[in-house]
């Protein structure tokens, strides 16, 4: 008789083969269903990263979810395994989750499906595209760093035919999914301008260098980004999103969410603005190398000019009828007839896509259906290249042509830009 993890492990595939040959039946379990399914039919996943985010929102929603199993978390700081590993049995009332200290122990593990990879966005594609050549599936936390990486995993994807899905849930929270619905099927007129507030962020003064605390790897922290000496608050989300070489600020961070309901409205989700100028702050004598205030403005080829500014969080779409939108993260909508909002669409004309459950329901769910999931590699692409061209316009302090077809400047010095160069000095280091 084959070990039931042979049979889990064609479960599985039955429902990628859908992404595959287009001929497959769908395969999927009913919610009905999902509560009677045995631990050799589960999706198994291992977790890269349970800090703040990959703790508290990730770990925690797939623990809810009966069609698939928690086998292993990971962490470079020591704490933070172990309360994963213990919340993880408790759930299970079993002690078979493992603690691993280096994620690419867990990547290589033969009894992990999909890798969970919720780390500081300048391991993002690294680990991605590691769990993508071990075969695993993968589910990763926005934004890319740079658009040359963002495109080579796009590409990795693509000619593997493989399953990676994007940890990021507007297009499944009502609100946004409305905005864009009324906006995409006319009902402020024909679109005109965009509107998005971000929020400021936290301005961190410079710090000595601190001797690296025990319970932390902070070379595997560092991973690809270039070396620096440790400080005290350097590991702290707030601190590491506002320094380039591990993020990109609130840009990159809240842009990932507010500028895809831009770009969806827009029907630009697949392409991209052909123009972007701004100006942006750094402030002085502080940890931050990325601008503390900005503004930005992309121009689509349709004509629509989107405005990007940093202070309130808020989104709003004016047409040549009216206008919609939301103020804060979430907020009711507003518009200027708000029985817009009240409006059904026919499912065979809507211009939009149905919404989609969360991100991590929408996950196993697109595993099991053999579909693509609500955020594709491509997606997160072209949704981090938007941010991207917009924070190297800053750089130069110039405007800037783009073309999205061929993901290029009209200029050397912002081509160059696109990428950047990885330290490989952590692959040297012993695996824990």
């Amino acid at each position: 008789m084959k070990p039931p993890f042979s049979s889990r492990r064609r479960f599985i595939k039955s429902g990628i083969a859908g992404l595959i040959a287009a001929a497959a039946p769908p395969q999927f379990l009913s919610s009905r269903l999902r509560g009677a399914l045995a631990p050799s039919n589960r999706i198994t996943l291992g977790f890269i990263g349970v800090g703040t985010h990959g703790f508290g929102v990730n770990l925690k929603s797939f623990l809810q979810e009966e069609d698939c199993q928690v086998r292993a978390v990971c962490d470079v700081f020591g704490p933070r395994r172990v309360r994963a590993r213990a919340t993880v049995d408790e759930h299970y009332g079993t002690k078979d989750c493992r603690e691993i200290a280096d994620f690419r122990e867990l990547i290589a593990r033969p009894d992990i499906d999909a890798v969970v990879i919720s780390t500081p966005d300048h391991w993002h594609v690294t680990m991605a595209l590691m769990a993508l050549a071990a075969g695993k599936m993968v589910f990763c936390e926005k934004p890319t760093l740079t658009i040359a990486e963002g495109r080579e995993l796009a590409n990795a994807v693509a000619q593997r035919k493989a399953m990676f899905a994007t940890g990021l849930e507007d297009r499944a929270v009502i609100y946004y999914h409305k905005l864009a619905e009324v906006v995409r099927n006319g009902g402020i007129g024909k679109l005109e301008r965009i509107q998005v507030g971000l929020p400021k962020k936290p301005i961190f003064p410079l710090e000595e260098p601190a001797p690296v605390p025990a319970e932390l790897n902070y070379d595997l922290w560092l991973g690809p980004a270039p070396f620096r000496p440790y400080t005290p608050h350097l590991t702290d989300a707030q601190c590491w999103r506002q320094i380039r070489d591990f993020s990109g600020g609130s840009l990159t961070d809240w842009g990932a969410h507010l500028i895809d309901t831009a770009q969806v409205g827009n029907f630009a989700e697949n392409s991209g603005p052909i123009a972007v100028s701004g100006k942006g702050s750094i402030p002085p004598d502080a940890v931050n190398t990325v601008p503390h205030t900005y503004e930005l403005t992309y121009t689509y080829a349709n004509g629509v000019v989107l405005e990007v500014t940093c202070g309130e969080t808020f989104i709003r779409f004016e047409g040549s009828t009216g206008w919609v939108g939301n103020k804060k993260w979430s907020g009711p909508l507003e518009g200027s007839d708000m029985n817009l909002f009240r409006r059904t669409y026919d499912p065979a004309t809507n211009r939009i896509w149905p919404r989609r459950p969360r991100e991590q329901r929408d996950f196993l769910d697109s595993i099991k259906k053999g579909q693509p999931p609500m955020y594709t590699a491509e997606a997160l692409h072209r949704l981090s290249t938007v941010l991207h061209i917009g924070a190297i316009a800053m750089e130069l302090g110039r405007p800037l042509r783009w073309d999205p077809v061929q993901e290029s400047f009209d200029d050397a010095a912002a081509n160059a830009l696109r990428k950047r160069k990885s330290r490989e000095d952590w692959k040297r280091g012993t695996k824990a």
